[in-house]
């Protein structure tokens, strides 16, 4: 008797793409153990009744959700909290150093906190995003270095985001396999 693969929605609201890369590295994880996902942006999210399990991810603008995704999450949280549900953000905090930055980025931000009550998911996990110096005022350069900020360009960690979604493929029962490809 032939089983059914174990469905897996991600859904992601970007704003420069970092976003994006890492739900697209996470489904591909999940995709190599077996599952069958659907990967989409909140404005074209598939039926969730659909899916044994549900990631959904956004940056964070203003230590908040894109709109797209806090709507989405607001509008579907009677759905949500009847599915296993995962979330992740893509920011600045998880790279910050030092004794202020460390800080402030192991704080989770009240407005998100809000949305993992709303839906009570199984875990909520920072990253780090891509960060770039260019078309950053200097006042806003400057907070970054007090806070800790030690460098600008991609500043995500793909082992930890690893990490994570095999922590997730393990909670929903997807087989083992040897992921020896890293993301560039």
């Amino acid at each position: 008797m032939e089983t059914k693969p174990t469905c897996i929605a991600v859904i992601y609201a970007t704003a420069q793409g970092s976003t994006r890369d890492i739900a697209e590295f996470i489904a591909a994880g999940l995709i190599d153990r077996g599952a069958h996902v659907e990967l989409s942006d909140f404005e074209h999210a598939p039926d969730l009744s659909r899916f044994d399990g549900i990631i959904l991810g956004s940056a964070i603008h203003n230590r908040d959700y894109l709109p797209a995704a806090s709507a989405f999450v607001r509008t579907h949280r009677d759905e949500l909290r009847k599915s296993d549900v995962w979330m992740f953000s893509v920011g600045l905090g998880p790279a910050l150093r030092g004794p202020i930055g460390r800080r402030i980025g192991n704080m989770v931000p009240k407005k998100i906190a809000a949305l993992c009550e709303t839906v009570s998911p199984w875990d909520y996990r920072p990253f780090a995003g891509h960060y770039e110096r260019i078309g950053v005022s200097w006042q806003a350069r400057a907070i970054y270095r007090l806070m800790g900020g030690a460098r600008y360009g991609d500043l995500r960690n793909w082992h930890a985001i690893r990490t994570w979604s095999t922590m997730i493929a393990q909670s929903l029962g997807l087989p083992n396999t040897n992921l020896a490809t890293i993301h560039p």
